[in-house]
């Protein structure tokens, strides 16, 4: 990740670092938002860009799930959430963003995959198709069974999905994903570290509180009081971080070893329709569904 990272900085200007390439950006007028009503607009005018594109090519969405309103939150911890639809749809999907005290300045360059991972094809798209789907789901499966294997794992999978459509090609907006994902995976290691009491890196004792804090600074380019609420969440909710990126792999595994199978046949919509279509469900369960069909292909083979 860091090397890929690298060579991103490389191309935003010849020969930088990733850290010369984020003090380039960062004096970039044209990737700043200035205070949080610009912010809200800019989520927006992404969020409802993302949908109409992507219900053209990559994904069959319904109607009344099209709709998907972003929010500035009350609170000021830091979060970034989504909250579903109701089952009528009478209240849209919301995305929002609880914008720590003294925080008004925002880069497009970081936060464009934040939008869709909260929304479409991530966690918006995910749960409103579900909700949708009500003829085939029962309410638990709508609107209760979520875990975040199979939620977070959605939605970062949809964040590399974006790059692989072309939604990611200015190397400033990569270099954003990229830093989300290498956060992604630096908390897997903190989770790790701490929950476990395992030896630090630096070999100077064992994980703590403090040291999870130093860890993250290093490898994630935020504003520290966004650093902060995020030690803070995984000192107090052991495995969800690992859980994102297990599930993340198992949605791309899944991808492609129906790719694999179906060769020239394969149709993302097709793919993405049935496996937001059975709602919340285990990993081995939506691993065993969406590839039931592969394996009795692989089975008569054989």
């Amino acid at each position: 990740m860091v090397d890929e990272q690298t060579r991103i900085a490389g191309e935003i200007q010849s020969g930088a670092s990733v850290e010369e390439a984020i003090a380039v950006l960062d004096r970039d007028a044209s990737r700043k938002l200035h205070g949080t009503k610009a912010l809200q607009e800019w989520m927006q005018r992404t969020a409802d860009h993302a949908v109409a594109e992507l219900s053209k090519t990559h994904f069959d969405i319904p109607e009344p799930v099209k709709a998907l309103e972003c929010m500035i939150a009350p609170t000021q911890e830091g979060g970034i959430y989504y909250t579903g639809p109701s089952d009528d749809f009478s209240r849209a999907g919301r995305m929002w963003w609880s914008v720590p005290e003294g925080v008004t300045e925002f880069d497009t360059w970081r936060e464009l995959t934040t939008v869709y991972h909260e929304g479409v094809p991530g966690h918006h798209l995910q749960i409103g198709q579900a909700v949708y789907n009500r003829a085939q789901l029962n309410t638990w499966r709508r609107q209760l069974a979520g875990t975040s294997g199979h939620a977070e794992g959605w939605a970062l999978y949809a964040e590399r999905l974006m790059e692989e459509l072309g939604y990611l090609d200015d190397p400033a907006d990569r270099l954003g994903m990229l830093d989300g994902q290498r956060m992604r995976a630096a908390r897997v290691v903190l989770d790790i570290g701490v929950h476990l009491g395992k030896p630090r890196p630096d070999g100077n004792g064992t994980w703590d509180a403090d040291y999870a804090l130093e860890f993250m600074r290093k490898n994630v380019n935020m504003d520290d009081a966004f650093v902060r609420f995020e030690v803070n969440r995984y000192l107090g909710w052991p495995g969800q971080a690992p859980a994102y990126k297990v599930g993340q792999r198992i949605w791309e595994q899944i991808r492609a070893a129906a790719q694999s199978r179906q060769g020239a046949d394969f149709s993302f919509k097709q793919f993405h329709k049935d496996a937001l279509d059975l709602g919340g469900v285990g990993l081995d369960t939506l691993q065993a569904e969406l590839l039931r069909g592969e394996l009795a292909l692989a089975a008569g083979a054989r």
